[in-house]
């Protein structure tokens, strides 16, 4: 996979004039000054005139909240197939006014990659997906529209013998993935996917092609956790391998909260599972069921856990670590660590590798998720009342996890990449609601997260509440839809995604590379025209 870092030629079309009265118009015939094969430009647009314009934008809208007519959709939508494209989308983009929407797997928590109330054009780069793995390096690179699941299985064709560390939903698209940081259940052992990001190719404001060593350090730390979207269009990225044994172990053990030892489970879990060995990460996810016995509404928690190692070597380790437990041999599976992947992808034991290549999820619901660090162990009683809430949903489905820090997290700085959630913390809480929605009745289901999230205050990190940006979330706090956001304003989001002082340098970094801030959304990182306060 090669790109050429070089300007990119736009012809002789330095400025264009046109007599054309709708943007998306002016925008449509610079590109075509740009992508001579008219063909090619055809089958890579779409406009709201297109009978396709519809099935492509909704084919990648994995939050059901965002495919109603009522919501605001792109003039044009680009679908690019190399990244001359990209880099014609960019200047046509910027010398008509118009905002740009990258999109790869669609996954974003609030849409932002595919949503946007003022006029905009979607890149989209499902065609962009390509993947080269060296099993000799032990690198791959990995074009933007990439899901993780097509990554992961192409490892796998390669070696059985190496992973990589990212998320467990296979339909996730890389571009976005890898820029927030991206975690997984290797983290404990290797970090986050973006802590073994080792080069990338960008297109920059200019229409540039940078990679690494042209866009320099200060711009390639951005990009990897900082949400890449605010500094302009990754292409591709190249990854680090990590090694994986050939035999590795899982369990998923479902517990009934009313029993007494599964809560006191529970509570041991918080002192224990950040250290655990590394190799090891248990989660939890607490939701409600109904009963075989009583045919009532319980509350369940299920214990996931993934081993890099033998069934022996685990119970063992569970004895030692976790005996409360009383994990049985009968509860665990050994396989291969790329069936590891795809059981905790929700696919049965012996199912087809092949499903990790298909980009569309199985079931597609309106979501909205709410995220919490936890630095101290909650107390037994208030985690009794948190779960208890969950009888509280009752529009749809919710569901909280708790997922482990510790090992290898507690080992990287919290300045080594924008990511700055590392030692100190024991785990995260993802509160989660999903549901069928109709148009206009989805305030009761957003609103369950909310008020589990605001009962959880106490009890969280402080000053900031941290989040995580690749779990967006707007009632955070927002950029102006017109005219600038005040370093004030977007800090109040910032600090919590990114910590002060890394969102202070992601601000420098943006000052830097993209001044007029050309590359925004309602959360993107914002410039300023004025010195950084010093505090």
């Amino acid at each position: 996979m090669k790109y050429y870092l070089a300007f990119f030629s736009l012809l002789s079309f330095c400025i264009i004039v046109t007599h054309a009265s709708q943007p998306h118009e002016d925008f449509l015939q610079c590109l075509s000054h740009n992508i001579s094969n008219t063909t090619i430009l055809a089958e890579l647009t779409y406009t709201r005139n297109d009978s396709s314009f519809m099935s492509v934008m909704n084919s990648n809208i994995q939050n059901l909240r965002f495919s109603f007519p009522s919501t605001p959709k792109p003039l044009v939508i680009v679908t690019p197939s190399n990244a001359s494209h990209v880099q014609a989308s960019v200047y046509c983009s910027k010398i008509h006014g118009l905002e740009i929407r990258t999109r790869s797997g669609g996954h974003d928590f609030e849409g932002l990659s595919y949503v946007s109330e003022v006029p905009f054009v979607i890149i989209d780069l499902r065609n962009l997906s390509s993947i080269n793995v060296n099993v000799d390096e032990k690198t791959a690179w990995v074009e933007a529209g990439a899901t993780i699941g097509e990554v992961y299985y192409r490892i796998a064709e390669k070696s059985r013998n190496l992973g990589f560390p990212a998320g467990f939903c296979p339909t996730v698209g890389v571009g976005g993935h890898f820029s927030g940081g991206g975690y997984g259940p290797l983290v404990r052992k290797y970090g986050l996917a973006a802590d073994n990001i080792i080069d990338a190719y960008i297109v920059n404001v200019d229409g540039k092609i940078l990679d690494r060593e042209s866009m320099g350090e200060d711009l390639f730390w951005a990009i990897r956790g900082g949400g890449a979207a605010s500094f302009g269009i990754v292409l591709a990225w190249k990854i680090r391998l990590v090694p994986v044994p050939s035999t590795v172990t899982t369990f998923i053990v479902n517990r009934d909260l009313g029993q007494n030892e599964t809560m006191k489970l529970v509570n041991k879990w918080q002192y224990i599972a950040d250290k655990l060995d590394d190799d090891l990460v248990i989660l939890i996810r607490f939701s409600t069921v109904n009963s075989t016995q009583n045919n009532k509404v319980i509350l369940q928690a299920q214990f996931l856990s993934l081993f890099l190692g033998g069934v022996d070597n685990l119970l063992s380790l569970m004895e030692k670590s976790f005996p409360e437990f009383g994990l049985k041999r009968e509860d665990c599976n050994e396989m291969s660590w790329i069936e590891s992947v795809s059981y905790f992808a929700g696919f049965p034991i012996g199912a087809e590798m092949e499903n990790l290549l298909n980009r569309t999820q199985q079931w597609l619901f309106s979501f909205k998720g709410k995220l919490d660090y936890v630095k101290k162990t909650i107390p037994e009683n208030v985690l009794k009342t948190m779960l208890e809430k969950l009888y509280e949903e009752d529009v749809g489905v919710g569901f909280f996890q708790l997922f482990p820090y510790g090992g290898k997290m507690n080992e990287i700085s919290e300045s080594e990449i924008p990511f700055s959630h590392r030692a100190g913390n024991l785990y995260k809480i993802l509160y989660y609601a999903q549901w069928v929605q109709k148009p206009g009745d989805d305030d009761g289901s957003i609103n369950w997260p909310r008020s589990v999230y605001n009962y959880m205050t106490p009890y969280v990190s402080k000053s900031p509440r941290s989040a995580y940006v690749n779990y967006r979330d707007l009632d955070l706090g927002k950029n102006n839809d017109k005219g600038p956001t005040s370093y004030t304003q977007a800090s109040i989001w910032g600090r919590k995604y990114f910590g002060k002082d890394n969102f202070k340098r992601l601000v420098h970094v943006k000052t830097k590379v993209d001044p007029q801030n050309f590359f925004r959304n309602e959360q993107s990182i914002p410039p300023l025209p004025l010195p950084l306060p010093s505090q």
